[in-house]
């Protein structure tokens, strides 16, 4: 199937370990595990109708409750999860609804709902088997009931949009008539799953079951949260990496209208506690806090990148993708030898929603309302910090306003939230993070470097390649457990030789892509798309310079090294055709092309481009390709390559944290712009299933658009730039 759009402009359990690239379920997950402890009583409040299991609740009014695991941010995983169970279960959509289960729940009842976390394009991917198991076994156990009553074979008896059928006679009833009984039935012990070919809620364009309340006002995100003798928090850190506080004047604010409380938060920070927040934040503007700015104070932007710099020739390196004898394909007589340096800076997550969380601590029980990608992560730190097992802590989700994977990997807020709690026991506390904190306190996109070598052979064909990439690792901060004997596999996303993840399309018969680690004292973190993003500018920027100096078409160049890997090759020519690529572009327009594999799919785009005689930069049009095995909402797959290269455009035009004195210069949008309306350009998206794997969606797709447009501006400027943001750049023709 392809489908082409023109849309309009518009730490539990493995926490950190998941937060790393999702936690890899390998064990049976039952349809209704229950703990014995909690056997006895119903797993959500005020649930008057039994579960068929974890997952589906159909009640006598024919609702359906379908249970998501995963959590919605704006990606549409909700939707498509309810879709893949309502498919199996053979319910009537127009009667579905969702909740979240939580992540105490999970654990007392023995992880039945398996993988909390929502990142690394996993939400869907990595559950749709057991999630589309639970719906069928649902859909098993109400047809059976039905088959009961009747005193017929289930056999004799088919489901359809909620109404089961005695084929033989005609009867008919109701899921939401017979779920009473179903709910006694002993689930299945193996169920069959449809084809895909079969599907008729899966696969198809459906309305998102979140939509209807974000438009009204009526859903409430975590930013939102009240209850009664609610009080609100404003905290400030350190601004400097590593910092602490030294001292602060408490009594300077404490008479302050308002004010509660003012708490040091562990020995990094300081807050205020009010009726208000705002009162909270006018109190905290006001206090007087000395810093111990610590062994950083110094560190500047400029020294990160003279270390990453001397990394590019650094003989400490790890192998992550390596064949044949790179050095002496450098060396060959008669091959020509092409060298390039690019870099890529730190980039802030900034979320629209700014951190926060809501806690509610006793001396037997911790509780946090909050937005998170990983529960389990966010439950074992409100545990840590409350200091009570977790059997005596939850955390309640809701959903995000904006996550990109800063809300997966650390979950500082949620500390300091309990922590501060803990000075008000039985008081319900908010912490909310200003825009400024959230800034300066992020965990970024990783800052590197990357050297790249090409040898052409006499023909013009790419013989050798050597790709040094230097600078910071994800993993060797936030779960070095990870590392393989040192090395963080997750920086060669992209350029692996094989796997599912991230696998390199082109055939080079000397290969060597390493990594010089080099970790200035700036938290990284995982920012959507990881680390294809900056691989993908360098291998696909440089895949074009290649190209220019084999005086070869830069398709075609591609082309013959992705002989090897159709559905590289395929997405790559699906952008080319429908691009238009090889005719004439509209006069002044420039076309470029990148294409690459993440996250379980192939991914490909062509950017057409304009610059003007000052420099200024149009670009007109992104015709993007994806292929992720399966779509099960193609329209929603479009839009989230539309969102996705609104994320990666901004990156690509303005995005960049700079340090100076050891801490971050950019705190609100003013300094770290975001992309305007009339800077986005028209985006045609193909969804081109191939079917037989399930690859992601919201992360895979942003790598390619930044690449594309470099390479159009080349083909329009003659000029490389080979750093970003291009704000820095100046893009006059050459």
């Amino acid at each position: 199937m392809t489908i082409a759009f023109k849309p309009s402009r518009r730490d539990f359990l493995a926490g950190s370990t998941a937060a790393a690239g999702g936690l890899m379920l390998g064990f049976h997950i039952p349809f209704n595990a229950v703990s014995e402890a909690n056997a006895a009583t119903p797993p959500f409040a005020g649930t008057a109708t039994p579960e068929l299991n974890a997952w589906v609740v159909v009640k006598p009014d024919e609702t359906v409750v379908i249970r998501i695991a995963r959590v919605e941010m704006g990606q549409g995983t909700l939707t498509g999860l309810a879709q893949l169970v309502a498919e199996e279960l053979d319910c009537d959509w127009s009667r579905v609804t969702t909740e979240y289960p939580s992540p105490g729940q999970n654990v007392a009842r023995n992880r039945v709902w398996g993988n909390f976390q929502t990142a690394g394009s996993r939400g869907i991917r990595d559950s749709q088997d057991y999630v589309r198991k639970g719906g069928a076994a649902a859909r098993v156990m109400l047809i059976q009931a039905a088959a009961n009553e009747w005193k017929v074979p289930a056999s004799e008896c088919a489901a359809e949009k909620g109404v089961i059928t005695h084929k033989a006679s005609g009867r008919t009833t109701t899921y939401g008539k017979v779920t009473l009984a179903a709910a006694q039935l002993t689930p299945p012990a193996e169920v069959t799953l449809k084809d895909p070919k079969d599907w008729k809620i899966a696969g198809k364009s459906v309305n998102r079951l979140d939509t209807p309340d974000k438009t009204n006002g009526k859903l409430v995100y975590s930013i939102d949260v009240t209850m009664p003798g609610m009080l609100n928090a404003a905290i400030r850190e350190c601004p400097v990496f590593g910092g602490k506080v030294k001292s602060f004047d408490a009594a300077a604010v404490e008479k302050m209208p308002g004010v509660k409380r003012v708490v040091a938060v562990g020995d990094t920070g300081v807050a205020v506690v009010a009726d208000t927040w705002w009162r909270a934040k006018t109190a905290l503007d006001a206090l007087p806090v000395e810093w111990d700015d610590g062994p950083n104070a110094d560190v500047s932007s400029e020294d990160i990148a003279a270390t990453l710099r001397e990394g590019l020739d650094a003989t400490d390196a790890f192998v992550g993708n390596q064949s044949g004898d790179v050095k002496a394909s450098l060396a060959k007589p008669g091959n020509k030898v092409v060298e390039a340096v690019y870099g890529y800076p730190f980039q802030h997550h900034v979320t629209m929603e700014p951190m926060n969380a809501t806690a509610l601590f006793t001396a037997d029980r911790c509780e946090v309302w909050t937005a998170t990608q990983n529960a389990e992560a966010a439950l074992a730190t409100a545990s840590t910090a409350a200091g009570l097992p977790i059997p005596q802590c939850d955390v309640h989700r809701l959903h995000l306003g904006g996550g990109f994977g800063r809300r997966s990997s650390s979950h500082d807020y949620v500390r300091q939230a309990v922590l501060i709690a803990k000075e008000m026991p039985g008081t319900p506390v908010k912490l909310i993070w200003t825009r400024e904190e959230d800034m300066l306190h992020g965990r970024y996109h990783p800052v590197t470097q990357c050297k790249l070598t090409g040898a052409l052979d006499a023909k013009g064909d790419l013989d050798g390649l050597h790709m040094r990439i230097s600078g910071q690792s994800i993993l060797a901060t936030i779960n070095p457990q990870a590392l393989q004997n040192g090395r963080d596999p997750a920086t060669f996303q992209g350029l692996n030789a094989g796997g599912a993840e991230g696998v390199l399309g082109y055939t080079i018969p000397n290969l060597l892509i390493d990594h010089a680690m080099r970790n200035p004292p700036v938290p990284p973190g995982f920012w959507r798309g990881v680390n294809n993003n900056q691989n993908a500018i360098y291998l696909e920027c440089f895949m074009d310079e290649l190209a220019h100096a084999a005086g070869a078409d830069p398709l075609e160049f591609r082309r013959k090294l992705l002989v090897n890997h159709p559905k590289h090759r395929a997405v790559l020519d699906a952008v080319a055709e429908k691009a238009g690529w090889g005719k004439p572009a509209p006069e002044g327009v420039f076309r470029g092309l990148s294409q690459q594999m993440g996250f379980g799919s192939y991914v490909a785009a062509c950017a057409e481009v304009s610059v003007s005689d000052d420099g200024k930069l149009k670009i007109h049009r992104i015709v993007a390709a994806t292929d992720s095995g399966h779509a099960v909402n193609p329209q929603q797959i479009a839009a989230q390559v539309e969102g996705s290269f609104v994320y990666g455009l901004t990156a690509l035009l303005h995005g960049e944290i700079t340090v100076k004195g050891g801490r971050v210069e950019q705190e609100n949008f003013d300094t770290y712009p975001m992309m305007l309306m009339d800077e986005m350009p028209e985006v045609e998206t193909i969804v081109m299933p191939s079917g037989g794997f399930w690859g992601g969606v919201g992360e895979p797709t942003i790598f390619v658009a930044a690449p594309a447009v470099l390479n159009a501006i080349f083909a329009a400027t003659g000029k490389r730039i080979r750093s970003v943001p291009l704000t820095k750049a100046d893009l006059r023709k050459a």
